[in-house]
């Protein structure tokens, strides 16, 4: 996208954005989508050090625009969050510290959500701030079930797994619902909080499934979360992981990274929540694109477990990427051969 495409965007362009955890796999595409879209940006990564690789990307792909790259690791450390909005127009909160496998949720919420609390309550006093992205996932609104026709609204919570995780149930039995369960209620704070303080920015939850797609600099940042796992069926490892994952919807990288920059600068958007679902998927599925792709690999066939039947109300945020110039939703097979085409690169 080269410059926004909106005749009034809610932030002007040459603004600076400050981006959380900006050398993740959806963060850096946010970055890379402000660059493109005529703002600068403010990226907090956790240790420096291991990001050189940041700067000269983003000069090479944006020569015009600036990065800044500063630290912040330790997320509740007093003040840290005041100094990283300072001057800035917009936050996109990306960065997140929970593992997949919460052990205990309540513990987890006392850890995140101060923290999180302090980034809002640091944006609120500073006036330069007049929107904000919160990053909440798919697993806040529901529990995938491909054997289950159910229809989601932009307001559905997945209580489901709050119930499951409250129960006597065993930790084997629940899965990974404890982390589903915490994303739900910690989502359910924030907007708690934003009801309460009523901040003069705007502000949006995002919802991303499983993403999938293309890796901005696999030599140096790797082929992180769920696109990695496109790598592993590829190579034919930990294929037992893929057994314990239903079809549900997935999110490109690139549709991911272009939300973020539409709930920023477009006029009237203001607290909603955006679903980043961008086709449905199976791993099976994946497998056969890779397949097709690279037909003479030797990859192992997963079996088919079912195809999602969720109606789920992604439209809203299919009509912002169309007012930033994008056709729509990025297919399965596309950002299945994007992601392939950047894990070919190591």
């Amino acid at each position: 996208m080269a410059g926004s495409t909106l005749s009034y965007p809610t932030l002007p362009p040459g603004s600076t954005i400050l981006v959380t955890g900006a050398n993740g796999l959806i963060a850096s595409h946010v970055v890379d989508q402000l660059l493109a879209a005529g703002y600068n940006v403010r990226a907090t990564v956790r240790n420096p050090a291991k990001c050189t690789w940041m700067k000269p990307l983003f000069a090479s792909r944006h020569p015009s625009r600036q990065l800044e790259v500063v630290q912040v690791s330790d997320f509740g450390a007093t003040g840290v969050w005041e100094e990283a909005v300072r001057g800035v127009a917009g936050v996109a909160a990306v960065a997140g510290g929970a593992p997949l496998m919460v052990e205990d949720i309540d513990k987890q919420l006392e850890e995140e959500l101060p923290w999180n609390e302090a980034l809002l309550r640091a944006a609120k006093n500073e006036p330069s701030v007049k929107a904000f992205v919160f990053t909440s996932s798919a697993w806040a609104a529901w529990t995938p079930d491909p054997t289950k026709k159910v229809q989601l609204t932009e307001w559905s919570y997945n209580e489901h797994a709050v119930q499951v995780v409250r129960s006597d149930i065993s930790a084997k039995e629940k899965g990974i619902m404890p982390y589903m369960a915490f994303k739900t209620l910690l989502e359910q704070k924030i907007w708690a909080w934003i009801e309460k303080e009523k901040p003069s920015f705007t502000f949006n939850t995002i919802l991303p499934d499983t993403v999938i797609g293309e890796c901005l600099d696999p030599k140096n940042q790797g082929v992180p979360s769920t696109s990695g796992m496109v790598k592993w069926l590829f190579d034919g490892i930990n294929l037992e992981v893929f057994d314990q994952l239903p079809a549900q919807w997935h999110v490109d990288t690139r549709d991911a990274g272009l939300l973020y920059v539409a709930a920023l600068i477009t006029p009237g958007v203001d607290r909603e929540r955006l679903f980043g679902f961008s086709d449905r998927y199976s791993w099976s599925r994946v497998g056969q694109i890779l397949k097709k792709l690279y037909p003479q690999k030797d990859m192992p066939t997963l079996e088919e477990n079912g195809w999602d039947q969720t109606d789920v109300p992604n439209k809203r945020a299919e009509e912002l990427l169309r007012g930033l110039g994008q056709s729509g939703w990025t297919t399965l097979e596309e950002s299945v051969k994007a992601c392939a085409k950047s894990f070919m690169q190591l």
